[in-house]
């Protein structure tokens, strides 16, 4: 049965499903081109996408859904909210997560939640599509049009009087619902606190991220090292970076969720142990959270340089130890910059991976100065 023709699926019917799978807010907006789409080909244009090409390659689908599915007639959007208070510091050589991190993989949380109201829409005759960031859609643009929030001028969607510490889904429906007014009110007006923040300024001017200088970026996605210039403003991020939004006003004291997926279990994390770990033991550690997501390469080259931040010499046996003799080069390129940093002296003579020796060249240029 389709709805439409003996039964016609409501607003309020549709609230209920998503908030009895797990969802913390739904809001509706009728589908046509993406809301503020041409941001995103702006943004693709300049080049501040980096090497994330998958983002240009779902182009056209981003751009309307309706290339993929042309009976798509609204869009939902559901929110979780997963805001819960930094634990205290812990001190010592340890590094920090992003708050969307501390639990739970959200692309699995939100993914069976979805699954869920799918079915449920399913069972009722409503065809559906839809998914989280891993999905070709622009999720922030349709949560604006639905009137949960508006993008702010760090790029993120802001909830007034919460911020933007929430996961974003979107369904595509074939069915018929009464829209929700968009958000019209600008939640920044004058204020360029996140602009002003931002330890790497990967936020050039209002609205724009530039990802090549992002520490999230930086630190989840890419494979490399992050240019000399910016290491050291990572501070003590060890994942993702929240400046932008910890600083943001309407993120001033949000309550926590009803959440225990997304609790703070990974809010701290002790880099010796980072670097000294199994490859194998340290995925398995963070086995079902986000934190897998750079690798075990990825994870050490991230407390690699942490851990010259604190510049606490402590560090220098656990480093050269188990660093320097890593097969990834670029935990081997960041034990050495994490070294060097240090005020240790090194020399790997026997080392011929290009990024490994460039790391060593290049302090050794600094030192001749």
């Amino acid at each position: 049965m389709r709805v439409g023709a003996e039964r016609r699926l409501g607003n309020d019917e549709l609230r209920e499903l998503a908030l009895s799978v797990g969802f913390h807010d739904v809001r509706v907006t009728r589908v046509r081109t993406t809301p503020r789409g041409e941001a995103l080909d702006r943004w693709l244009a300049r080049g501040d996408h980096a090497d994330l090409h998958w983002l240009a390659r779902g182009r056209d689908v981003r751009l309307d859904p309706r290339v993929r599915h042309a009976w798509a007639r609204t869009a939902v959007v559901v929110a979780v909210h997963h805001h819960h208070r930094v634990p205290d510091d812990p001190g010592g050589r340890t590094g920090r997560v992003a708050r969307y991190a501390w639990g739970r993989d959200y692309h699995n949380l939100l993914g069976k939640r979805l699954r869920k109201l799918k079915a449920r829409l399913g069972e009722l005759g409503v065809r559906s599509w839809g998914g989280v960031d891993t999905a070709p859609i622009v999720e922030r643009s349709w949560a604006e049009a639905a009137g949960l929030g508006a993008v702010g001028k760090n790029t993120t969607l802001l909830v007034p009087g919460r911020g933007s510490f929430l996961l974003l889904g979107v369904l595509f429906l074939d069915a018929d619902l009464e829209p929700d007014p968009a958000s019209t009110r600008d939640p920044c007006r004058t204020c360029v606190r996140c602009l002003r923040a931002c330890p790497t300024d990967a936020l050039p001017e209002p609205h724009r991220l530039r990802t090549d200088a992002c520490i999230s970026y930086w630190t989840i996605e890419a494979r490399g090292l992050p240019p000399r210039a910016l290491r050291s403003n990572f501070g003590r991020w060890f994942f993702g970076c929240d400046v932008c939004q910890e600083v943001c006003p309407h993120a001033h004291d949000p309550d926590d969720p009803d959440e225990d997926d997304l609790l703070p279990r990974h809010a701290w994390v002790d880099l010796d142990d980072v670097v000294a770990s199994s490859d194998d033991d340290l995925l398995r550690r963070f086995e079902g959270t986000p934190l897998r997501r750079p690798g075990a390469a990825g994870l050490k080259r991230n407390a690699l340089l942490v851990l010259a931040n604190l510049g606490d010499p402590g560090a220098v046996p656990v480093i050269r130890r188990h660093a320097l003799a890593h097969p990834e080069p670029v935990v081997r390129a960041a034990g050495v910059w994490a070294l060097r940093s240090l005020g240790e002296r090194i020399a790997l003579p026997t080392e011929t991976d290009p990024l490994v020796r460039g790391e060593l060249d290049a302090e050794d240029a600094v030192r001749a100065r």
